[in-house]
């Protein structure tokens, strides 16, 4: 499985994806978990806060590697470079160890936004497609709302591109300019998942969501809770500490996995 979980900031993804992460390998796989989103903080989901994690430096910040790979310094645009640089090693050696999973932080490009032509881009988009194409092990990864490190030929290699979303207007307009990029990159098999509901407000939830987004499909819901709501402000592992969320998380693999087949 190739699993994309993205997001406004702040509706839960984060969480999500690090427990989708020990989920997997509580089952045996191997996975390897990506932090795609600037505001890394997936390591911290998947064990906790912890002086290793704060210590990370993302790829994108690795001005050495970066210009070893394509021949670039960092920062310069409209400069040759190489667009599909040698990144098959990268996995191994700078990915971060935590409870089994192996972590890779990609971190943001700072210049140019998604459409950067520029070293640091091209080296992430190349070392995401062939963590997507070449790889075998489960693939996690925690997307920023605008989805940058993904290109039309990487797109086509995940599974399952889940946006999740939480009761209120915000979220479900960004689901829908999330949509919207998915789309045009050539995701197919987009889902949400709801997050932080309460029971007496699935109804109107859900009428409000398709009402606003008809063609997304609701594959389900994650239930409000105070113990995952703790473990974030504690910095620690929701999948720790309520066995309920561990279950719906289960439940969510469980039909993500029935659709793609």
């Amino acid at each position: 499985m190739k699993i994309a979980i993205t997001g406004k900031g702040g509706v839960g993804k984060t969480t999500i994806a690090g427990a989708f992460a020990r989920l997997y390998k509580d089952k045996g796989y191997k996975v390897l978990a990506v932090d795609a989103d600037p505001d890394a903080n997936l390591g911290s989901a998947i064990a906790g806060v912890s002086k290793i994690q704060q210590e990370i430096v993302p790829i994108s910040q690795m001005k050495k590697l970066i210009e070893e790979r394509t021949g670039a310094k960092p920062g310069t645009v409209g400069s040759f470079f190489k667009i599909n640089p040698k990144v098959d090693d990268i996995p191994e050696k700078l990915g971060t160890e935590l409870l089994g999973i192996k972590l890779l932080v990609l971190g943001g490009v700072e210049k140019g936004g998604g459409g950067c032509i520029c070293p640091e881009s091209a080296l992430l988009r190349s070392l995401l497609r062939n963590l997507l194409l070449e790889r075998d092990e489960v693939v996690i990864m925690d997307m920023e709302a605008g989805i940058e490190h993904l290109g039309r030929g990487t797109a086509e290699s995940v599974d399952v591109f889940v946006i999740v979303v939480e009761p209120g207007l915000r979220s479900i307009e960004t689901a829908k300019s999330i949509r919207n990029l998915a789309r045009d990159i050539g995701i197919e098999k987009i889902f949400l998942v709801v997050n932080k509901v309460r029971d007496s407000e699935k109804g109107c939830v859900e009428e409000k969501i398709r009402k606003e987004i008809p063609d997304l499909p609701i594959i389900s819901w994650i239930s409000e809770n105070q113990k995952v709501r703790l473990a974030d402000i504690e910095g620690k592992s929701s999948y720790d500490l309520d066995e309920m969320f561990v279950e719906e998380i289960d439940s969510l693999r469980k039909k993500l996995e029935a659709v793609v087949g």
